[in-house]
C-alpha cells in the first residue's frame, strides 16, 4: 500500500499537514492507525504528535477548519481533541515517560520522537508517518514494526519484562490486540506476561474489564482467554472461569471441561450475533457447575440448578468485574436461569400455556435465548448436533403457533394497576402488585384473554373473591 498516495486522500490529514507547516511543527501520525492502514483496517481514531505543544497544534487546525469546531483540552495530560464528523483527532506533544513502581501513571516530560516510539506499548503500535512537507508520508519505523505486522507479531518495542512492570495492563492489552488481529505473542514477550501477571493489582477492574469486554467482542473471542488462561492472568482477574477447568473421573465416568465447552459456546454465539451482553451470557452459563457437581452412582455426573445458582451469581461477578448493574446484567442473569428451559419443550404433549411461559419469563430477549441454546449444544457426535437443532427447530414452530393464537409475547396484562385502584377506590399497595400477578398467571394458563373487556370482569371478581375488595358503589 502507497502510505503516502492513502493519507493524501485523507481531508482531516491534509489539514494537519498544513497547520503543522505553518507553525513549523515537525508532526506526525503516530500509534494505531498507522498499523490499520498498513492492514487495510478502519480507523476513524487518527493520533498526531508533535515536536512541540500538540493544544497548539490543535487549535490551529481547529480555527483553519472554521468557526464551527470546537477543541476538546485536556490540560492535565497535556493532550486536545477534535470531533471532525465521524473521525476523532487527538493531539499531543512528543514525551517521554518514567514510571513509579507502585502507579501505572507515569511521570511525562517533553522529548523526541524516538523518546515518543519507545514509551509505545508495542512494535505495531510505535509506527510513525511523517506528515510536513519536505517528508510527507515518509515511514519512521525504529523497531521495524512493519515486519512484525507481516509477521503477525505482538512484541514490545522495549524488554518485555520492563515494559510490562511499568504499565501492567499493556499484558491485557497484548492478548486482545492479538485477539483482534489473530496475531501471535513473541515468545519472550508472552512470557513477561506470566512473570509480572502479578502487577495487575495496581491496575483498576475498570480498565481490565474494558480490555476483557474488547476481547469478547473479537471474531474468536477463545483465543483471548486460552492465552489469558496459559499466562495464569485469567486465574486472578476471574477465578470463577478457570473453576470451570478440567475434568473428574468416578467409576470410568467423566464429565466434559466446562472450561473449554464454554469457550466453545462463546465462539458459537461470536459467529451468529455482536451483542457483548449475550456472549457474557455464553461466558456465565454454566459458572455455577462446580458448585453444582454431584456424582450419583448409575447415573454419573451431576449439575441440578447450576443454572439458577448461576443466575444468582450474576450480580456478584458484575459487580467485582465493575460491569454495569443495570438491564445488562438482568438479561445476562435471566438468558443463564433459562438456558435449559426450551429444549424441555419439545415433548408433543407441552402445553400451550408451558410455552406461553417460557415466552413470557424470557421476554423480548427470547431470540437470544434460543441463540443461546443452539450455540450450547457442542457435542462432536454430528448427529447428537443434528438431532439437538432440529428439537430447537421444533420448540420455535410451537413458539409461533402459539404466538399466532394469542399474540401476546412480551405482553403486560391490558387492565393497569391504575384500573385496579380507580375501580375500588384504593391506594398503591401491595395487593395491587399480588392482583396483577395473578392476572398475569391466569394469562400464562390460558384461563382467561389478554382482552380488556374479557380480563377486567374477571380482575373484579378475583379481586373480590380472593382479597375481600368492594367496589365503592356497593358499599
Amino acid at each position: 500500500m502507497n502510505l503516502k498516495t492513502s493519507i493524501e486522500n485523507n481531508v482531516h490529514i491534509r489539514a494537519v499537514a498544513a497547520a503543522a507547516d505553518e507553525l513549523g511543527l515537525e508532526t506526525y501520525i503516530v500509534g494505531g492507525y498507522v498499523r490499520d492502514l498498513i492492514m487495510d483496517r478502519d480507523n476513524k481514531d487518527i493520533d498526531f504528535v508533535c515536536l512541540g505543544s500538540g493544544i497548539e497544534l490543535a487549535q490551529k487546525v481547529a480555527a483553519n477548519m472554521g468557526e464551527h469546531v470546537q477543541v476538546h483540552i485536556f490540560k492535565t495530560f497535556g493532550t486536545a481533541m477534535i470531533n471532525a464528523g465521524d473521525t476523532e483527532l487527538e493531539f499531543v506533544g512528543a514525551r517521554k515517560e518514567s514510571y513509579d513502581f507502585n502507579s501505572r501513571k507515569p511521570t511525562v516530560e517533553s522529548g523526541t520522537l524516538e523518546d515518543d516510539q519507545l514509551r509505545r506499548d508495542f512494535t505495531i503500535n510505535a509506527l510513525a508517518i511523517c506528515l510536513n512537507k519536505a517528508r510527507f508520508g515518509e515511514l519512521v519505523d525504529p523497531f521495524d514494526g512493519v515486519s512484525d505486522i507481516k509477521r503477525k507479531i505482538i512484541k514490545t518495542p522495549q524488554d518485555a519484562l520492563l515494559t510490562f512492570s511499568d504499565d501492567p495492563l499493556r499484558m491485557i492489552r497484548a492478548v486482545r490486540f492479538a485477539t483482534q488481529l489473530n496475531f501471535d505473542i513473541e515468545a519472550a514477550t508472552f512470557q513477561a506476561i506470566a512473570t509480572n501477571k502479578d502487577r495487575l493489582s495496581i491496575v483498576s477492574m475498570e480498565r481490565i474489564s474494558q480490555e476483557l469486554n474488547k476481547i469478547i467482542s473479537a471474531p474468536v473471542p477463545s483465543y483471548g482467554f486460552k492465552l489469558l488462561y496459559i499466562s495464569g492472568v485469567l486465574k486472578d482477574i476471574f477465578p470463577e472461569f478457570v473453576a470451570l477447568h478440567g475434568v473428574e473421573s468416578i467409576d470410568n465416568k467423566s464429565h466434559k471441561d466446562n472450561f473449554y465447552h464454554t469457550l466453545q459456546v462463546l465462539d458459537n454465539v461470536a459467529k451468529v450475533s455482536d451483542d457483548l451482553w449475550l456472549r457474557w451470557a455464553a461466558i456465565l452459563h454454566d459458572i455455577a457447575k462446580p458448585l453444582t457437581k454431584r456424582f450419583v452412582e448409575r447415573i454419573g455426573w451431576t449439575f441440578h440448578g447450576h443454572e439458577d445458582k448461576g443466575a444468582r451469581m450474576v450480580p456478584a461477578i458484575f459487580r467485582k468485574l465493575r460491569l454495569p448493574l443495570n438491564e445488562k446484567m438482568d438479561m445476562v442473569a435471566k438468558l443463564v436461569r433459562l438456558h435449559l428451559r426450551p429444549i424441555s419443550l419439545v415433548k408433543d404433549e407441552v402445553t400451550d400455556s408451558a410455552v406461553r411461559r417460557l415466552m413470557f419469563e424470557a421476554g423480548e430477549h427470547f431470540s437470544d435465548l434460543m441463540i443461546l441454546c443452539r450455540a450450547d449444544v457442542t457435542s462432536k457426535n454430528n448427529n447428537k448436533v443434528k438431532r439437538y437443532l432440529e428439537n430447537f427447530d421444533k420448540v420455535e414452530r410451537k413458539v409461533i403457533e402459539v404466538e399466532e393464537k394469542d399474540q401476546q409475547r412480551n405482553f403486560q396484562p391490558v387492565v393497569s394497576g391504575e384500573d385496579i385502584m380507580k375501580t375500588f377506590d384504593i391506594k398503591p399497595g401491595k395487593v395491587i402488585g399480588d392482583i396483577k400477578a395473578d392476572l398475569i398467571e391466569a394469562i400464562l394458563e390460558g384461563d382467561v384473554q389478554n382482552e380488556y373487556e374479557i380480563l377486567f370482569p374477571f380482575m373484579i371478581n378475583l379481586a373480590e373473591k380472593k382479597y375481600g375488595l368492594v367496589k365503592p358503589e356497593t358499599h
